[in-house]
């Protein structure tokens, strides 16, 4: 068992390669089917899938279709069984006429993979139709002369049914001068005759009546009668004589109506009513009465109506010319209808497959057949399209095109193209009709999203209120409806150190950014990040751009004094000799700001002195200088206080307070003594304390000079690697105060403020 399952799969290929020889050999050789006509609508013709040798689900996953020329649908196909069925109630004689075999040509379509087959639908013939006589009675004139056996033409009926189911037979009602013989001519068609058996005596009996009937050959057979009325006239020794025997003639198709197509003449050697002629059509069909008028005394054959080459390329007329003795002679017209270019061509969709998607490869989009009711040259088409279109024209069999894409489309270039299709034929003059159809290309993602800007640099001011919105990125995506969707997020930086995520946050809809918490110029002036814009694609494209934020410094501090320092428990004094000359340099305040810019611009105003007129305030260094000589009546202990204002807006300012005493020298006593006896016992060791007070002061302010550029400068290189990123340990740097932009100093120097939480001292090193 397990052998024979294995072997399945192997006869089910060999089946379906002896199909598809079997199909492709079909292309050759139509497949025959055939229907009895008059059944019902949606009656069962056969079995598609068991013709073709496919299974059932092969028809419906191939797309099977049925075609028609000139559009016409008389079957349909079953995509599930497979069956195929009568769409409408076929008549025979409509379709056909008289032709037979009645052959409906149609093809089957199968889009995957592309194949035609070639068929026949023959509608059959059933016996719905009865034979009919043009004239219900036919009048004979017959010398008395005539000999028997004599033959005299009758009017033949009519059967519309073919084959058996045909005019088969004639009879004449029972009599002794008559007998029906039946005559067939070249093209199947039976005529009857009458045949004279008895010489006629006119004196005995002047008029026979006979009936006629005709007989098809049915089951069971149907029948039509028409009656023959024989007047026995005087001889007539000459019958009429036609000039020619048959007559030839070509009109175009578009020949009005009333036109006249031949003229036939007849001679007759008899004169009076013997000798006048007559003419009229010898069993002449429904086609020929309907298309011709023929005069009776003059032979002129006239169009009735317009003629179609498309329907009927050529007519034979005959004509039977009868004297007014009864004798008569027949002659053939033969009337051929010349084409002309008057059908434009015809297209007929099979298939349109729309939208595709832009990157496939060469796709077929529609499957079409062309068609044109003319004949030769006439009837030859060429298809075209417009020349800047991505797209091709291939043909296939009998007339039969595909249209295939020349490779990948895009998109973004163009959503849709507008296809003209131009058939043309190649008569003259050249007929075209053109079809419009529309493809719509279905988008891919091949577009990544695109940032509006290379970079982004934005500004936020410092001291900023949480979440607030400091800028958006935007990016934009070619593509179209999920493939365009921007989602936006934060890359984390790639040393690990900055806690972006804490401090930066990105809208992922639209690209805003938002500061999560307020940052410091003091602490860090600029920073960056990398954002990353992904589409919604499958698989789905980014792209980063850098986004570098600038802190804006405000005026958020307030000036610093560093010298006088303003915290110490003792106070410090500076010593004036009284010898001092004016602009003697008393002091400098020297004052920081930890702003920026014009918010640390600081100047120096004179709030309030001892006595105001001895000393003057340089309002952009700070320095104070004696304004005039010192007198002895001026306080040995003189108390200023310097107003130090930044140029901020709103200006924050800070107060400073120095401590000056006036002395002889400096080995006069430091301090103001309650009596002049003890003034003068501790002048000599105040002179002396104050000398190493000062000595050690310039000492520590030289070293603490000397170790603050060298540490400055230590950090001034790390401080360039740290300046665009924040802290992973919390606060930021903010202990370093760059004094060079407040013109306090001279621009060599810089100081660094430490504030001792515990003590609250100042403790300044150079």
């Amino acid at each position: 068992m397990e052998r024979e399952g294995a072997m399945i799969p192997q006869l089910r290929q060999v089946l379906f390669l002896l199909v598809l020889l079997g199909v492709s050999g079909a292309a050759s050789e139509p497949q025959q089917f055939s229907v009895v006509e008059e059944m019902e609508r949606g009656s069962f013709v056969a079995n598609m899938a068991k013709a073709l040798g496919l299974e059932v689900g092969e028809l419906l996953n191939r797309g099977a279709r049925v075609v028609f020329k000139g559009n016409k649908e008389y079957l349909q196909l079953h995509p599930k069984t497979g069956d195929l069925l009568l769409r409408e109630k076929l008549d025979r004689e409509e379709l056909c006429g008289p032709a037979e075999p009645c052959v409906l040509p149609f093809k089957i379509l199968l889009e995957k993979p592309f194949q035609i087959v070639l068929a026949e639908l023959r509608v059959q013939d059933i016996n719905d139709h009865s034979p009919v006589f043009s004239e219900t009675e036919m009048l004979l004139k017959i010398p008395e002369s005539t000999t028997p056996g004599t033959v005299f033409l009758l009017e033949n009926a009519r059967d519309l049914d073919v084959g058996n189911n045909s005019l088969q037979n004639y009879a004449i009602s029972p009599n002794s001068l008559f007998h029906i013989q039946i005559r067939e001519s070249s093209e199947g068609r039976r005529y009857p005759e009458l045949v004279l058996d008895e010489p006629l005596d006119r004196e005995k009996q002047s008029e026979v009546t006979l009936t006629l009937t005709a007989v098809d050959g049915g089951v069971p057979p149907r029948s039509g009668t028409a009656q023959i009325r024989v007047l026995v006239v005087d001889i007539n020794d000459n019958a009429p004589v036609f000039t020619q025997f048959q007559y030839e003639v070509q009109i175009p198709e578009d020949s009005s109506v009333g036109s006249k197509v031949v003229t036939v003449s007849a001679t007759d050697l008899d004169v009076g009513n013997y000798g006048d002629i007559s003419y009229i059509f010898l069993y002449p069909s429904e086609n020929i009465r309907k298309t011709f008028h023929l005069k009776e005394k003059l032979g002129e054959l006239y169009l009735k109506e317009k003629v179609d080459f498309e329907s009927t390329q050529s007519y034979t007329i005959n004509i039977q010319a009868t004297d007014g003795g009864g004798l008569s002679a027949e002659c053939t017209v033969v009337v051929q209808v010349i084409d002309l270019n008057d059908n434009p061509p015809e297209l007929t969709i099979s298939s349109l497959t729309s939208p595709i998607p832009e990157n496939s490869p060469e796709t077929v989009v529609a499957v079409f057949g062309v068609s044109d009711l003319d004949s030769g040259e006439n009837g030859r088409v060429v298809c075209s399209i417009q020349d800047d279109l991505p797209f091709a024209l291939k043909s296939s069999v009998e007339n039969f095109y595909t249209l295939v894409t020349e490779g990948a489309l895009d998109r973004e270039s163009r959503a849709e193209y507008n296809i003209t299709i131009t058939v043309m034929d190649l008569g003259s003059p050249r007929l075209k009709s053109e079809y419009n159809i529309t493809v719509f290309i279905s988008d891919v993602n091949d577009n990544p999203p695109v940032f509006s800007q290379r970079a982004y640099k934005l500004y936020l001011q410092e001291n900023n209120s949480p979440a607030l919105h400091i800028g958006s990125v935007s990016a934009s995506d070619r593509d179209s409806g999920i493939n365009a969707k921007v989602i936006y997020s934060l890359l984390p930086p790639e040393t690990g150190e900055l806690p972006l995520f804490s401090y930066i946050s990105i809208n992922s809809d639209n690209g805003h950014l938002y500061a999560l918490r307020s940052l410091d110029y003091e602490a860090i002036q600029a920073f960056q990040f990398t954002v990353r814009a992904v589409d919604g694609g499958s698989p789905s494209l980014s792209s980063q751009v850098l986004v570098q934020v600038l802190v804006e410094d405000e005026n958020d501090n307030s000036p610093f004094v560093l010298y006088p320092p303003q915290n110490g428990t003792a106070p410090c004094h500076d010593l004036v000799p009284r010898a001092a000359e004016p602009g003697y340099l008393v002091t400098k305040v020297v004052a920081v700001d930890r702003d920026w810019g014009q918010n640390s611009w600081l100047s120096y105003q004179l709030f309030k002195a001892t006595d105001p007129g001895l000393f003057t305030l340089w309002a952009h260094n700070g320095e104070v200088r004696t304004a005039r000589p010192i007198s002895d009546r001026d306080a040995i202990k003189q108390r200023l206080l310097v107003l130090v204002k930044d140029n901020g807006q709103p200006p924050l300012s800070t107060m400073a307070t120095l401590n000056v005493l006036l002395v002889d020298g400096f080995s006069e006593p430091y301090l103001q003594l309650p009596d002049a006896s003890k003034e003068q016992i501790q002048n000599d060791s105040l002179t002396t304390y104050l000398v190493i007070s000062l000595a050690c002061v310039s000492i520590l302010f030289l070293v603490s000079v000397f170790m603050f550029i060298a540490i400055r400068l230590w950090k001034r290189k790390k401080d360039t690697t740290d300046i665009s990123r924040f802290s992973s340990n919390g606060p930021f740097p903010g202990h370093l105060v760059d004094v060079s932009r407040t013109g306090t100093l001279s621009q060599s120097y810089q100081y660094e403020a430490v504030w001792p939480v515990a003590q609250g001292s100042l403790n300044l090193s150079s």
